[in-house]
């Protein structure tokens, strides 16, 4: 069987950045997700499309197929008040945001200053070239009730 449209996948990843340090790795757990569904990356599902069990490959993923562009205008500096009733502050600490959209957001603090904060709204894999070493491990049919919630289930059924 062929990875296509609503194959669950099962893998093993490991993902560096171009200076070959390690960003992530499914570890001993395998990693699963519904194809076609937008559960990873484009550039990795795309890469993925056609390969079989067994497949070994290695691929190199451009920002913009991968968790896009850095984008400069979700960088902002932010009144520290802002941040009062979180306690300590400092760079590197990520906050649950909302976006003038209404969606929720993660914020990196990237800069502080005296009376203000400046915070990160871009993914923190924007704008990084991503490199894959995959395994494919299974593949299978989605049932109808994955394909329906767009996602895979456990064994145990839907948790949602």
């Amino acid at each position: 069987m062929q990875i296509e449209l609503n194959s669950v996948v099962t893998l093993h990843y490991t993902l560096k950045d171009n200076d070959g340090s390690l960003i992530d790795k499914s570890d001993d757990g395998d990693f699963l997700y519904l194809h076609g569904a937008s559960n990873i990356i484009p550039g990795l599902e795309n890469a993925l499309t056609g390969k079989v069990v067994d497949d070994e490959f290695s691929v190199s993923i451009s920002p913009e197929d991968g968790y896009g562009i850095k984008d400069p205008k979700r960088i902002q500096e932010v009144p520290k008040e802002m941040f009062e009733k979180t306690g300590e502050i400092q760079v590197g600490v990520q906050f649950h945001a909302q976006s003038p959209e209404g969606e929720a957001m993660v914020v990196t603090v990237i800069e502080m200053k005296p009376d203000s904060v400046v915070i990160d709204g871009n993914h923190a894999l924007a704008g990084v070239e991503l490199n894959f070493s995959v395994k494919v491990i299974d593949i299978r049919e989605a049932s109808e009730e994955e394909i329906a919630h767009g996602h895979v289930h456990s064994a145990d059924g839907c948790q949602h």
